[in-house]
């Protein structure tokens, strides 16, 4: 009896290690830095439909994760399905300054960083005050085109165009 329940309880043990490796090594893959994951918009850890919004700005987002650190900070993440380019595309890190500033307004502290986590690489981008101003100057630039008779295609990349939902009613589509 006592040697089977030390067997046991190495097994257990053992067991134990196993899956903390093994989450781990989930968590390093995933690109979440350590820490608590308060948001969650993926349905991994737990459902949460509620988008953050920040009214003065105009502005609402789901991050894909909000984690805070064990200082308290808070640090947005946000998942990609691709390759990593050589840098972060600027369409990215203009939305990760935007889970950044909802961060800032939602929960009253501003992150020094967020996380882009492409399929093999993470990029951490301060959230610098250029950086907040260039996303203030475009949403600035997004909310009068909201009531601009016709805007012109920002882009001449063809792939993109013909993955547009726009793409049957543009008169500038490219594909």
């Amino acid at each position: 009896m006592g040697t089977t329940g030390l067997l046991l309880g190495v097994v257990l043990f053992l067991l134990t290690i196993g899956a903390w490796l093994w989450s781990r090594d989930r968590r390093e893959k995933s690109g979440v830095p350590e820490g608590e994951i308060i948001y969650a918009d993926t349905g991994t850890w737990f459902p949460n439909a509620q988008p953050l919004y920040a009214p003065a700005y105009k502005l609402a987002g789901k991050p894909d994760y909000l984690v805070q650190q064990g200082d308290g900070s808070i640090v947005p993440v946000e998942v990609k399905s691709g390759r990593a380019p050589a840098d972060p595309h600027e369409g990215h890190v203009l939305q990760l300054a935007a889970y950044c500033l909802l961060v800032t307004v939602n929960y009253g502290q501003r992150p020094s960083h967020g996380i882009i986590q492409y399929q093999d690489r993470a990029f951490a981008v301060d959230f610098t005050i250029d950086l907040e101003e260039d996303l203030l100057d475009l949403l600035a630039e997004m909310h009068e085109g909201l009531f601009a008779r016709d805007v012109d295609r920002d882009h001449n990349d063809w792939n993109r165009c013909q993955r547009c939902g726009m793409r049957s009613v543009c008169a500038q589509r490219l594909a």
